[in-house]
């Protein structure tokens, strides 16, 4: 990896941050006159910690990982825009990515005015660390990876994820959205090992919470503290920061929850083998199957019409033909498998 002073935009590294009231006081007092709060309508009158150091020491607690090594934003698509605007400089660096995967990469690359240069998954949805390196050159800022990878479900090769991690100079991204629905392991044990990787979690997927957009974060503190000072000062409000503690709180529940999607995974997968509009079920580390279909539009209509969304990946990169379809409550699954079963050409 490069120094980090020489990835970070100049403008970035020597930015003196907005400097808010609750990061100028810290600790306890009875009366707050600093900040030109209404004093009435508690506790919503109040400003929210900027840091969510309540919320960050709870996630250090469970994930094992240091409160200096997290970043808490809304959603993923926060960091991801962030990584952008501290590391790209417009017009002038690039980004390397697999394609198809999650599209607020590019779309975040067009708004910052970056070029996004992909390189296509092979033919069962893995990837090669030498095309991806190929791909990039002395501009080349940050490599995506996207693991379990949206839209196509897998895990991507850890031995290739490995390579890219000790050969690529810049930033590594890992985004494990999916992670939790995975039986390969996160990569937030090598922070260490890896300074110059980000992975980004959600609160949206196995948490059950894609409402409340809170996405996750963990880099090195180093990498950290640029985040902090770049983002809004106040970007995750109270009621997010409030809920999160309880939901943290529950972790048991929410491992609850996990288990039963993944079995109902494998009830879906097994009744999805046995339509006929089905040619192909990709194998899945996430919580949704991608599936080949005898004509993918066509079966969406048919299901939009029976009050059933999918998602149409028709037309993207190597998804001919392929729908989406999200794991739901068993009741779910076996009305969406009675609507396939019962669709005629």
């Amino acid at each position: 990896m490069k120094e980090l002073k020489t990835l970070v935009r100049k403008n970035i590294y020597s930015l003196k941050p907005y400097s808010s009231a609750r990061n100028e006081f810290k600790g306890e007092a009875s009366i707050f006159i600093d900040a030109n709060e209404n004093p009435y309508n508690t506790p919503y009158n109040r400003y929210p910690d900027p840091l969510q150091l309540q919320v960050k020491e709870k996630i250090s607690k469970l994930k094992g990982v240091a409160v200096e090594n997290i970043f808490l934003g809304v959603g993923s698509d926060e960091p991801i825009d962030l990584l952008y605007r501290i590391f790209c400089e417009p017009q002038t660096d690039n980004v390397v990515s697999l394609e198809p995967t999650y599209g607020m990469y590019s779309v975040c690359a067009d708004i910052n005015n970056v070029e996004y240069r992909k390189v296509s998954l092979k033919a069962d949805y893995q990837f090669s660390a030498e095309d991806l390196l190929s791909a990039s050159d002395e501009n080349s800022k940050i490599i995506w990876l996207c693991s379990p990878n949206n839209p196509t479900g897998n895990a991507l090769n850890p031995i290739e994820v490995e390579k890219v991690l000790q050969n690529f100079q810049g930033i590594v991204v890992l985004d494990e959205a999916y992670i939790d629905f995975s039986s390969q392991p996160s990569y937030l044990q090598k922070l260490k090992e890896y300074p110059n990787m980000v992975v980004l979690q959600t609160f949206s997927k196995a948490w059950g919470s894609a409402g409340v957009r809170l996405g996750m974060a963990f880099a090195s503190p180093d990498i950290i503290s640029i985040f902090n000072k770049v983002k809004y000062p106040y970007n995750v409000n109270i009621l997010t920061q409030r809920y999160a503690i309880k939901l943290l709180d529950n972790f048991a529940s929410v491992e609850k929850k996990v288990k039963e999607i993944l079995k109902n995974r494998e009830k879906l997968i097994k009744s999805l083998s046995k339509v006929q509009c089905i040619t192909e079920i990709y194998p899945t580390d996430a919580n949704f199957v991608l599936v080949k279909t005898t004509d993918a539009d066509a079966i969406y209509n048919y299901l939009i019409n029976k009050g059933i969304v999918a998602r149409n990946r028709n037309g993207i990169t190597l998804c001919d033909n392929c729908i989406r379809i999200t794991v739901g409550t068993a009741v779910e699954n076996k009305q969406v498998i009675s609507a396939l079963k019962s669709y005629k050409k």
